[in-house]
């Protein structure tokens, strides 16, 4: 049985279609079977089947109602007919799985779906705008400090609600943890299905300073990305801290087992997806912050080049002092004196005859909320064998699309503010910055050569895309040096106004990605909120199925997405790439724009904020 879920952007109705070809009592029976009935259009419904017509999948297709011994037909654009019921033709059922939302899913018996993959069976289910397959074991737990392997068990299991998430600070989660987590629009008759009717893989990675977080953040829910984006999205879980990246001396504990659980769920991706209507050759990685800079890390990792097709890295942090191992590794002898010394010191293993036979043998809560965490990415010989992502050919690097950016006041969320008359230099200086450390020149150096834009240009990454996010929605949970990176509240905007200028912090663009705002129950603070967010799922959503942000305008009219083929519109050009001749980048604001990178002292706006000019340019 093939399904695939209406969306519900634009209209009130939805459908499921089942591309098997049938009798019409087939049909009244398969319908039965999902606990629905055979769909018909009343006189304001149907014009989103046109997607189907995009798809070239324009029926004629089985719906409710006879006359005499012909039972009734309907084209997805729209022409009713009627056929010997005997006849065999792909189904419109209806769909009436309710809607999910923060804190309410129904995972009852009529709405579940199992799928069949290897030698197991998985049941999840379905809502109102995908199937929904929540808590997937993609590896066992491994020993701790050990590599995770890819799990393939025999038998069945249900994903009906969310796994445990990782170990982290506050005694939270468990170190069984390693799940990850489906949305779908479609899940295919058998695991034959052609490639041309899989969807690309949205793989995401979730931030938190590798401390902390987990791939079932209601942020990251997957409905609004998988429905509106005809994207199959996979959220991940991966180990964190002292217990996901610890590297000792001993020759053998080397440390980024939280990375290697990132490849090991891309291994399960690889193995699996197709089952749930996923095409493993059309993989986009992507992350925020700690996950933008495992985005990074996979870009560098010869154990996970060719095992994605494109990455969204978004708001990975570089420069100096926290952010600079987001981006430049440590050597193992480094975090050994940074990190596991000190960890060892505190839990009296530094001398014990097997210091990880003693840290195995702790409560993992006890190291978790230790004072010093290894959280730190380094040079293990496997999965990163470079100090840092090389582009000028000398290392390993993935010769695949990127699609990168930052919010404008990115770091607003974690600095202090100069008083009034203090200079910033004065500023950062008392804060305890050293202003020579965090030169972009020192900390990017540019390569030697008599043309400063050649010696800066490479040939790495297929396409590279680059924007500014000049409009935000803190996240509710997390807004440090509040009410700064909020919009501020007026008498006619009680949730704030955008319009008005306030900081565009760290994390403000993931509602706007994921198109969760409703699902998290936050209101719409101004009439662009909404249309904002829908831009922003269906270019994210493009460059996954297309590899260039910009909208296909045929398919934004197949799905009536008027508010982001208006914005293309009115913005007058699409979203160039990164390139030698056009150094441009895309203001993400309402409506959008292209514009030429800043210029501050002398130095390309990404230079200057501490990002390397190298690494965002192609060709």
């Amino acid at each position: 049985m093939t399904c695939t879920v209406g969306n519900q952007s634009t209209y009130q109705d939805a459908a499921i279609v089942l591309s098997t070809p049938m009798s019409e009592q087939q049909a009244q029976s398969a319908c039965a079977a999902l606990g629905e009935r055979l769909w018909y259009p009343d006189e304001s419904d149907g014009d989103f089947l046109q997607y189907l017509c995009y798809e070239g999948e324009n029926g004629p297709y089985w719906i409710e109602g006879r006359v005499g011994p012909s039972c009734k037909t309907l084209t997805a654009s729209g022409k009713q007919g009627l056929k010997s019921c005997a006849a065999t033709l792909p189904v419109l059922c209806t769909q009436s799985a309710p809607i999910s939302n923060l804190t309410y899913s129904n995972n009852s018996t009529e709405w579940q779906s199992t799928v069949s993959t290897g030698s197991q069976t998985i049941t999840g289910f379905r809502d109102k705008y995908a199937f929904r397959f929540e808590g997937v074991r993609y590896a066992s737990q491994p020993e701790r400090f050990t590599y995770s392997t890819v799990y393939n068990a025999t038998g069945h299991s249900n994903a009906l609600s969310f796994g445990s998430e990782c170990v982290q600070g506050g005694n939270v989660g468990s170190e069984d943890c390693l799940f990850l987590n489906i949305w779908t629009p479609y899940l295919p008759a058998t695991s034959n299905t052609v490639s041309s009717k899989l969807k690309p893989v949205m793989f995401w990675i979730y931030g938190g300073a590798f401390t902390g977080g987990t791939g079932s953040d209601p942020t990251f829910d997957g409905d609004s990305l998988v429905s509106r984006g005809d994207v199959v999205v996979v959220t991940i879980n991966y180990r964190l801290g002292t217990l996901g990246f610890l590297a000792l001396d001993d020759g053998v504990t080397n440390g980024n087992f939280g990375l290697a659980d990132q490849i090991t769920a891309l291994d399960w991706v690889h193995e699996h997806i197709a089952a749930f209507g996923g095409d493993a050759n059309k993989i986009t990685i992507f992350g925020q912050s700690a996950g933008a800079a495992s985005v990074r890390a996979l870009l560098a990792s010869p154990a996970a080049i060719g095992k994605y097709a494109a990455a969204i890295p978004q708001s990975n942090l570089a420069g100096g002092e926290y952010a600079t191992t987001y981006s430049e590794y440590y050597t193992i002898a480094q975090e050994v004196t940074v990190a596991a010394d000190p960890i060892l010191n505190a839990t009296g293993c530094l001398n014990a005859s097997s210091q990880i036979d003693c840290l195995r043998k702790l409560d993992p809560f006890t190291i978790a909320n230790l004072t010093t965490t290894a959280r730190f990415l380094v040079v293990d010989g496997t999965y990163l064998v470079t100090d840092e992502l090389v582009v000028n050919g000398t290392g390993p690097a993935a010769h695949v699309p990127v699609l990168m950016g930052f919010m404008r006041d990115d770091g607003a969320a974690f600095i202090g503010y100069p008083e009034i008359n203090q200079t910033v230099p004065t500023f950062l200086t008392a804060q305890g910055f050293n202003l020579s450390s965090i030169s972009p020149l020192s900390i990017f150096p540019e390569p030697d050569g008599t043309n400063r834009t050649l010696n800066v240009t490479h040939n790495v990454f297929q396409e590279v895309y680059f924007y500014e996010f000049n409009r935000s929605y803190q996240l509710s949970g997390y807004s440090p040096n509040y009410p700064v990176c909020n919009a501020p509240p007026t008498p006619s905007h009680p949730y704030g106004d955008p319009s008005l200028e306030y900081f565009k912090c760290h994390s403000g663009e993931l509602y706007y990605v994921f198109g969760s705002l409703a699902f998290n129950g936050l209101p719409a603070r101004d009439e662009n909120d909404i249309p904002m967010s829908q831009f922003i799922v269906d270019t994210w959503s493009a460059f996954a199925r297309t590899y260039d942000p910009t909208p296909d305008v045929a398919y934004l009219q197949a799905r009536g997405f008027t508010n982001t083929s208006n914005e293309i519109l009115k913005s007058g050009r699409v979203w160039a790439p990164v390139t030698t001749g056009e150094l441009t980048l895309r203001l993400l604001e309402w409506p959008s724009s292209e514009a030429p990178f800043e210029i501050f002292d002398g130095q390309p706006e990404c230079v200057a904020l501490g990002f390397p000019i190298d690494y965002y340019e192609s060709h």
